[in-house]
């Protein structure tokens, strides 16, 4: 919602009864995508909007107030990924002023550095700025909790190359998974040729299993040779798949995160992939049934920083 161009342009808003509906299903924690580069200044100091940082701060309020962990994200942020060089600075900046407004709101409040890197930041350019970007966090909040994502829109098979500084604890390595594609973006309008895809489904049939199964176990397999927690930021199948074949998949990544400790944000909760529908004003029961059987908490001790 904060992640439109403008609040409300793609007809949801963030209402404070959302946050109440989430924390009752039963979940730990909400990721908040923010497209912080539609309300700051495009030219030095860059400086945030103070009427949107303040909308920031509700919401985050909202979420910490009913016992969820909150992430924000720098989200949507496309012209970084078309040129990096020239927008580092502003994205540094953005980092700065963030970090500096919440040094002393309170540890329930992750940090996100961005939302899948891709375009020319390549692996290699997203493993130079991520140490600088963690700089700018680090000088107000030390030991605050990182989100960080690998190159290639957080692709499992990016995490190799992703460059985490060895002596930060506190960081989190995330992941994103809608495999296979053409089942979770059927019909999705901003994928080319995803319309011959519609009717696809997804079965759960033991080659299905089998292939979830090796992409989480390699996953598991990075984060053990790393000794980073794992976070599965981003899962979910979009509206034109049919429910029953969306049940089995959402229910069956659940569970694979689930068996080797990932903590898991669904992607999302009321628009085109949403667990909940805004219009009935209640849940999905198949969807939210399928995410709330297996849950690992953000105590598992996959989540908890390394000692220093």
């Amino acid at each position: 919602m904060l992640d439109a161009p403008e609040e409300g342009a793609w007809g949801v808003r963030l209402k404070a009864e959302y946050f109440d509906v989430i924390a009752r299903a039963g979940f730990g924690s909400v990721r908040i995508p923010i497209r912080w580069s539609a309300h700051a200044e495009v030219t030095p100091p860059y400086r945030i909007d103070p009427a949107f940082l303040r909308r920031v701060d509700w919401a985050i309020r909202q979420a910490l107030s009913r016992g969820l962990v909150a992430v924000i994200d720098v989200h949507h942020y496309a012209e970084m990924n078309l040129d990096p060089r020239e927008h580092l600075p502003r994205l540094t900046s953005l980092w700065t002023q963030i970090a500096e407004h919440y040094r002393n709101w309170p540890n329930g409040l992750f940090f996100e550095l961005l939302n899948e890197p891709e375009g020319k930041l390549t692996d290699e350019r997203w493993s130079e700025i991520v140490p600088h970007l963690l700089r700018a966090v680090r000088e107000s909040n030390a030991r605050r909790m990182v989100v960080v994502g690998p190159a290639h829109q957080y692709a499992a098979t990016s995490l190799d190359r992703l460059n985490l500084p060895e002596n930060d604890p506190y960081l989190i390595a995330s992941f994103h998974y809608y495999s296979p594609l053409r089942f979770t973006h059927q019909g999705a309008d901003w994928v080319a040729g995803s319309e011959a895809w519609r009717g696809t489904s997804w079965e759960g049939s033991p080659e299905e299993r089998r292939a979830l199964t090796a992409d989480f176990d390699r996953v598991a397999a990075w984060a053990a040779r790393s000794n980073r927690p794992v976070y599965l930021s981003e899962f979910g199948a979009y509206q034109a798949a049919d429910m029953d074949s969306r049940r089995r998949w959402t229910a069956a990544v659940a569970a694979e995160a689930a068996r080797l400790g990932f903590v898991t944000a669904y992607w999302e909760f009321c628009s085109s992939f949403g667990a909940y529908d805004p219009q009935a004003g209640a849940w999905r029961q198949p969807l939210l049934r399928a995410l709330m059987s297996t849950k690992p908490l953000l105590t598992s001790p996959r989540m908890l920083p390394r000692s220093a």
